[in-house]
C-alpha cells in the first residue's frame, strides 16, 4: 500500500514538489519516507524512518538538487521495519545513476532473489523492489528494454516509478492491481499514487497509468508504451473501501461518493432499528453518511479522533496496533448515553478497533450497539501488497456473523455481501476480491491458493 511519486519539473526543484507529494499520500505509509533527485547526472537521496514532516526539513530539501525525483512513503510488509529497507533504492550504473521506488508485492520475489545471488549479484536489503532494480542492472539493452525483460519475469503487483539521470518511467502490472495516475505539470509531468496528490503540486490530472503499460518521461516529453498485454483487471476493492484519500479519483469516480454508495447500499441490506448513526472516523465517515441517508436516521458524530494518531490499520506490530487505538478514540458522551446507535465502520479486519470502541461505547452509557460493515468479512490473506499475512489474525476467517457479534459484544453484527458491494463500486468485475473470497486472480508456483476449509497450508512471500 505504499504510496510512490515521480516528478519531472524542467526549471524547477522536483525533490521539493515530491516532498509535497508524498505529505498528500502519508496515509499509504507511515514507518519510513525516501526521495532521491538528480542534477546534472548526479543522485541525491535522503532517506529516514517516520513519518514525511519529520524526515524531511528545509536544509534536507534544499540539498536535493535537480529536475527529476522519485520519493516513498513506506508501509512494508517484507523486510524488518530498518534503514536499509527504506526506498527508493539507488544504484551507480555505466550510464548514471539508477532508483526504483515500489508499490506492490512480488508473490515469486524469493525465487528471483534466489537466482540473483546464485548468479553473483549481491544484495544489501530484504526487499523485493531490489530484486526488480537488479533485473533492471543485469538485463542486456536500453532501458524500456530492461523494462519489459524484468515485466515478464516478476509475477504479482507493482506500481512502480524509476528515475535516470534525465529521464523517469512509470510502471503498472498487467493486473492493475494497484493505481498510478500521470499529471501535467506545466511543462513537466508527475506520477503519483493517487490523484489527490495533483491539486497540491499544481499538477492537473491527465490519465491512469495502464495495466502493464510503461511510460516515460524526459525533456522530450511523455511517451506510453502497451510493454504486457493486460490481463483480467484486478484493481484491488480495498482502495476504494479504505486505503485511498476520499478526494482521490479511481476509474473516474471519487472515493468518497463510492463509499457513500457502500453506506447506501450496506442500510438497503441490513437496516434497524435505531436512535442515529454514528461513524467509525475518519474511514468509515462516508460509508455512515451514506447508510444515514438511505435509512433516514440521523448521523451524528460521537467519537473524536486524536489527528496525530496515524492509521492503526498499518502499524507494522500487534502491540503498536493496540496502543495506537487507545490513543486514537474519546467519546462524546453526551450524544451517546442512553441511545441505540448503528456504528458504521469501513471494514473489519483483525478486529482490535472494533472490539475497543464497543467496550469505549458501553462505558460510555450507550443502550444498544449495533455494527454495520460497509465490506464483505474479510476470511483471507492479501499477497498483494496488504499486511494481511496470516488467515489466523482475521478475526472473520474460522468464525461466523453470529460469532464475531460476540467477539466484539455487539448487540447486532451485518456485513455488506459482495454483491451489494460491487453494485455499489458499479463494476460486475474489474476488482480483486480475493481477501472476500479466497479466490486469487492468478495462480502461483510461490504461493497456494486458499481454500477455506480445505485444510490446506498456506504459504506466502511478502514484499513492499
Amino acid at each position: 500500500m505504499c504510496g510512490v511519486v515521480a516528478v519531472h519539473a524542467p526549471g524547477r526543484q522536483a525533490a521539493r514538489i515530491a516532498f509535497f507529494a508524498l505529505h498528500t499520500q502519508q496515509h499509504r505509509g507511515q514507518e519510513a519516507a525516501g526521495i532521491v533527485s538528480t542534477g546534472r547526472g548526479v543522485a541525491h537521496l535522503h532517506r529516514g524512518m517516520g513519518l514525511v514532516g519529520s524526515v524531511f526539513d528545509e536544509d534536507v530539501l534544499s540539498a536535493l538538487k535537480g529536475e527529476i525525483a522519485i520519493g516513498h512513503n513506506r508501509y512494508s510488509t517484507t523486510g524488518e521495519s530498518s534503514l536499509r529497507n527504506i526506498q527508493p533504492h539507488v544504484i551507480e550504473t555505466i550510464d548514471g545513476p539508477l532508483a526504483v521506488a515500489h508499490n506492490g508485492n512480488l508473490v515469486n520475489y524469493a525465487q528471483l532473489r534466489r537466482n540473483l545471488l546464485e548468479n553473483g549479484v549481491g544484495l544489501r536489503t530484504s526487499s523485493d523492489t531490489e530484486v526488480m532494480l537488479q533485473l533492471l542492472v543485469t538485463a542486456p539493452g536500453d532501458l524500456m528494454s530492461r523494462i519489459r525483460f524484468m515485466m515478464s519475469k516478476v509475477q504479482g503487483s507493482y506500481a512502480l516509478v524509476i528515475l535516470t539521470g534525465d529521464s523517469l518511467y512509470g510502471v503498472r502490472d498487467p493486473w492493475g492491481f494497484r493505481p498510478l495516475v500521470i499529471g501535467s505539470l506545466g511543462n513537466g509531468h508527475l506520477l503519483t499514487s493517487e490523484s489527490c496528490a495533483l491539486s497540491v503540486t499544481g499538477a492537473s490530472f491527465v490519465d491512469e497509468v495502464n495495466p502493464g503499460e510503461i511510460v516515460r518521461i524526459s525533456g522530450d516529453g511523455l511517451l506510453r508504451e502497451q510493454a504486457s498485454k493486460p490481463k483480467r483487471p484486478s484493481f484491488c476493492t480495498f482502495e476504494q473501501i479504505y486505503f485511498s484519500r476520499p478526494d482521490t479519483y479511481h476509474n473516474n469516480s471519487l472515493v468518497h461518493v463510492t463509499r457513500q454508495r457502500l453506506g447506501r447500499k450496506l442500510a438497503e441490506e441490513a437496516p434497524v432499528e435505531a436512535d442515529l448513526v454514528l461513524p467509525v472516523p475518519d474511514s468509515g465517515n462516508p460509508q455512515a453518511v451514506g447508510y444515514a441517508q438511505e435509512s433516514g436516521l440521523p448521523y451524528m458524530e460521537g467519537l473524536i479522533k486524536n489527528r496525530y494518531v496515524g492509521r492503526t490499520f498499518i502499524q507494522p506490530t500487534q502491540e503498536l496496533r493496540t496502543a495506537g487505538i487507545a490513543m486514537k478514540f474519546n467519546p462524546l458522551y453526551d450524544n451517546l448515553v442512553g441511545k441505540k446507535v448503528v456504528m458504521v465502520d469501513d471494514s473489519i479486519v483483525r478486529g482490535n478497533t472494533a472490539v475497543s470502541l464497543i467496550k469505549m461505547l458501553r462505558n460510555a452509557g450507550v443502550a444498544e450497539i449495533h455494527v454495520r460493515v460497509a465490506c464483505p468479512p474479510i476470511t483471507a490473506p492479501c499477497f498483494m501488497g496488504v499486511d494481511i499475512p496470516d488467515k489466523k489474525e482475521l478475526i472473520a476467517f474460522d468464525r461466523s456473523i453470529s460469532e464475531v457479534r460476540d467477539y466484539i459484544d455487539a448487540d447486532s453484527l451485518a456485513y455488506l455481501s459482495i454483491e451489494g458491494m460491487m453494485e455499489a463500486l458499479e463494476s460486475e468485475n474489474g476488482y480483486c476480491n480475493a481477501c472476500f473470497t479466497g479466490v486469487y486472480p492468478f495462480q502461483s508456483d510461490h504461493f497456494v491458493q486458499l481454500r477455506l476449509g480445505s485444510g490446506k497450508q498456506l504459504a506466502s512471500v511478502w514484499g513492499e
